[in-house]
């Protein structure tokens, strides 16, 4: 029986050995198997992350290009509209220019603008259209808010209810920005 007993034992050890064995690489794959699930975790947060960091950099990207075309816009409008201070302050020596052209042609006067003042008033508005500067004329145009100041109303017949009888001084547009009103007499 020891024998038996002997041999029992060996044969449990045996089998308890194998079995730590067997738990061992059981354990082993285990760790494996979770370790790989981990690889794939970290793989998921870090594709994650490439996509937002993509997205925020597309986003930086757009908003930097949207900023140079803006300033390249707000750099062309700029020069555009350089001179309007300067073509502003000139606009009351333009307005005495055609007040004194009226009066000469005027009938009742008998004075008359020489020919070398009417070319330079001429040069004046030639160089004056050339940068951008353009005269509103607008009677007998219907009122527009917009692009004319009323300073009053007179009674008139239907056909001038609503519409410009007389332009008591000329608005100016300059590249198509309205730098003066035009102060008007309107119809009712």
């Amino acid at each position: 029986m020891t024998k038996e007993n002997n041999d029992t034992e060996i044969k449990e050890e045996e089998i308890l050995e194998e079995g730590k064995k067997k738990e061992s690489k059981m354990k082993k794959a285990f760790s494996r198997k979770s370790g790989s699930s981990k690889l794939k975790e970290k793989n998921a947060e870090l594709e994650t992350e490439l996509s937002e960091m993509k997205d925020k950099y597309l986003r930086l990207f757009a908003e930097f290009d949207n900023f140079k075309k803006r300033s390249v816009k707000e750099k062309l409008d700029l020069m555009k509209t350089a001179a309007q201070d300067t073509i502003s302050s000139i606009l009351p020596v333009l307005d005495d220019f055609d007040r004194a052209k009226l009066s000469a042609e005027s009938e009742d006067n008998e004075e008359q603008l020489s020919e070398g003042i009417l070319m330079v008033y001429n040069k004046i508005y030639a160089v004056m259209n050339a940068k951008g500067l353009e005269k509103m004329v607008p009677t007998g145009e219907a009122f527009d808010p917009e692009q004319h100041e009323a300073i009053s109303e007179i009674p008139a017949g239907d056909e001038m209810k609503g519409k410009i009888v007389d332009t008591v001084q000329s608005g100016y547009i300059l590249n198509e920005k309205i730098i003066r009103h035009a102060k008007v007499v309107v119809g009712k």
